[in-house]
């Protein structure tokens, strides 16, 4: 066997970079269609908090050179390309609670969470 010659190595195929809930389809996809129509939700995560990050939401009217488009369960929202590494594997979700309602992320890249929730560390 030739010792140059490099040896091939099976690719694995990445999780998805971002999925979204039933919940979270249902409450974009009225987002969508009424206040925000015509616009694409774009995620993204900052500097902020306790622990040191934050998701961060915003709609846009297009996908600029930095987003990376997403497409699932036939809607289409945008990642920042600097947050995607943050993000690999995260679903969103929408949760309605008694005092509250809003998207939450389960993220496998947090390390841990703030008390009070509203930041993460990776």
């Amino acid at each position: 066997m030739d010792m140059t010659t490099p040896i091939a190595r099976p690719k694995r195929e990445l999780p998805p970079l971002l999925t979204l809930s039933d919940a979270a389809a249902e409450r974009l996809r009225a987002l969508y269609a009424k206040a925000e129509g015509g616009k694409l939700l774009r995620i993204g995560v900052k500097t902020k908090g306790c622990s040191g990050m934050a998701y961060d939401l915003d709609f846009v009217d297009a996908a600029g050179p930095g987003d990376e488009v997403v497409k699932d369960k036939g809607l289409t929202l945008l990642v920042d390309r600097k947050a995607s590494l943050y993000l690999i594997g995260t679903v969103m979700d929408y949760e309605v609670k008694a005092m509250s309602a809003g998207f939450s992320f389960t993220n496998p890249n947090e390390k841990g969470r703030c008390g009070c929730g509203e930041s993460f560390h990776v």
